[in-house]
């Protein structure tokens, strides 16, 4: 959610700071602006809508220098327009501001400001802070920031430059994520490393309340109130060239298609040869410790809260151990009963994600033992947590998330198989079993999307449909969520996902013969009752479009489209059941003309409340 980058070298920096801002279109935004200081002035041009408005606007109005900052904006405070664009500057324009997050005081500190003679000029939050730092200016701009910081309420990750200080980039971070690209001769600032591994691999991630001075030759990190902080680099593994299309029309057709790939990584890398056991060797969480876990909570938001519900599922199956799931934003309100023997799983893609950051802090509060699976090296989350699994899925640019969704079920079917040996649960022979069986989810996963013609063809008949329900039993009710979730990201279309004996508890009020609705039945112990709601939709001449197991002709009797899996064990079944869920919403959204790898209000990692 909203994008930073910047720079400072002997390069000019425009073309880096607008390729920079194009690889962090996938965070989701609604305008952008980028600033520059060249023989002591800042010049600024922004715009509203996609980074090609701004583009276009820099070739008619190029920006020189060889500092600058630049912004994509998801509108909190005021509405998407040039004005409320970012970089935001200070009275006399010498000083440009870029912020993402909120700032909670923001309107005190305008009113104080006013007062004293300051003109505002947008209506955003940010503004506050540009004028801020003019009002405590005294030829030290690091010393005007630092003032300024200690001013702030909320949330934000800022960059900063001045005019008369050419030679210095400033930095600071409470609560939105940033870090910093090392080079030589040249440094950056960014959002995420996204924007940087065409220029560097090695990373610092800036902490909560730390500042950073950029120099062209060097990178001072402290606390807000002054004090040195030593930071080693990190190296990213991934490169550039993972986070372009491929040849694929978008980048989340080549993510879909990717999750094979995924899938076989995790378990290649996370199994015995003897297919004896798994290993975590990142956790850090001694095994000692989770032999103790006597309760397990999830907390997650959007896609990786349906992971979490199916977490739910398989852990209790795996290790016997009851297990609760909360969406992030809710967990920390309620007051959760946590203790020593509670380990507290969170589950995000980005590791930044706002609401789950919080519902981690309080977990840790409670007494709980932390245990984070994110996909982004280095993240909040993974630094914060008393323990980290990395799903390696390398970067997902698509907003509407895919392959990270199927890499945490992969890795939460490895945990419980790791917890369940720990806690005596599991044999040696029944580990072997499943193991044996993991390693056949790629090929079958692969053998789902080679063949879609039949959601093509659901696609093109019914895309037009402005409701669709979406059901599913038992491990596969959280995919009748998530099916539906891809549809209303993607094509904007109402769609509901329930668990389908809640049927006859409201929904059925609404099939006709203008409803299509998706049941996901594989084999499995609930098959006949899925069977029974699948005649109940057809009584009511309801459209039913269902995912079965390869040979369940019984299913096609009753269906108007069948989509085929292979046969697979129900524990498993999720991991395949939500690949045609995935590709009908992609399908609906092409025919219905939108913008697939960036639907509109969205936004990839939400990083404010």
């Amino acid at each position: 959610m909203c994008g930073i980058v910047g720079y400072i070298g002997t390069r000019e920096a425009q073309p880096i700071l607008l390729n920079g801002l194009i690889k962090l279109e996938y965070r989701g935004y609604d305008s952008a602006g980028m600033a520059t200081v060249t023989k002591g002035k800042v010049s600024v041009r922004k715009q509203q809508g996609k980074i090609a408005a701004l583009s276009n606007l820099l070739k008619k109005k190029p920006l020189r220098g060889t500092i600058g900052i630049s912004h994509s904006r998801w509108a909190t405070h005021g509405i998407p327009s040039q004005c409320n664009a970012h970089p935001h500057t200070d009275c006399s324009e010498k000083i440009a501001v870029v912020h993402n997050g909120i700032i909670e005081n923001y309107e005190d500190l305008k009113e104080g400001l006013i007062q004293e003679g300051h003109i505002f000029k947008s209506e955003t939050d940010t503004e506050v802070i540009a004028h801020l730092i003019e009002k405590f200016y005294k030829d030290d701009i690091e010393a005007a920031v630092r003032t300024t910081l200690k001013l702030l309420k909320g949330s934000f990750a800022l960059g900063v430059i001045l005019g008369n200080h050419p030679e210095q980039l400033i930095a600071a971070r409470l609560g939105s994520s940033l870090v910093i690209g090392l080079g030589e001769e040249e440094n950056f600032i960014a959002s995420d490393t996204s924007a940087l591994l065409a220029h560097t691999k090695n990373i610092l991630f800036l902490e909560d309340n730390e500042m950073a001075v950029l120099t062209k030759k060097s990178v001072a990190v402290s606390s807000f109130d002054g004090k040195a902080i030593e930071k080693k680099p990190t190296v990213i593994t991934w490169d550039a060239a993972q986070a372009e299309k491929g040849g694929y029309a978008h980048f989340m057709l080549k993510e879909m298609y990717e999750q094979p790939s995924v899938i076989e990584s995790i378990v290649h890398h996370r199994v015995s040869e003897e297919k004896s056991g798994v290993y975590f060797q990142e956790m850090k969480i001694p095994g000692k410790k989770l032999k103790c876990v006597e309760k397990i909570a999830i907390v997650a938001c959007g896609t990786a809260y349906h992971a979490g519900l199916t977490g739910k599922y398989i852990l209790e199956t795996l290790t016997g151990i009851p297990v609760e799931v909360d969406v992030s934003s809710e967990f920390r309100y309620r007051k959760p009963i946590l203790g020593k023997d509670t380990l507290v799983i969170v589950i995000s893609q980005s590791g930044e994600t706002a609401d789950t950051l919080a519902g981690m802090r309080e977990a840790k509060r409670r007494g709980a033992t932390v245990l984070s699976i994110v996909n982004a090296l280095g993240s909040t989350m993974t630094r914060e947590s008393d323990g980290v699994i990395y799903t390696h899925a390398g970067p997902e640019i698509g907003v509407a998330s895919t392959k990270a969704y199927t890499a945490q079920l992969s890795i939460l079917y490895l945990f419980g198989i790791y917890l369940g040996a720990l806690k005596n649960y599991l044999n040696i022979q029944r580990i072997k079993k499943l193991l044996t069986e993991m390693e056949g989810l790629p090929q079958q996963a692969t053998q789902i999307l080679a063949n879609h013609k039949i959601i093509q063809k659901i696609s093109k008949r019914h895309h037009d449909k402005n409701c669709f329900l979406y059901l599913g039993r038992n491990l596969n009710f959280p995919n009748a969520l998530e099916g539906a979730l891809k549809l209303k990201e993607l094509s904007y279309v109402h769609a509901e996902g329930y668990a389908a004996g809640e049927m006859k508890h409201g929904p059925i009020a609404l099939i006709d013969k203008t409803m299509p609705v998706v049941c996901i039945v594989p084999d499995s112990a609930t098959h006949d009752k899925m069977v029974s709601n699948i005649q109940e939709i057809k009584a009511r001449g309801g459209i039913v479009i269902s995912i079965a197991t390869e040979g369940d002709k019984h299913i096609s009797n009753h269906s108007d489209y069948t989509v085929y899996i292979p046969k697979v064990r129900e524990l498993f079944s999720p991991v395949l059941t939500v690949l045609p869920l995935q590709l009908l919403a992609y399908h609906i959204a092409l025919r219905n003309k939108r913008d697939v790898d960036q639907p509109r209000n969205l936004a990839k990692s939400v990083t404010v409340e």
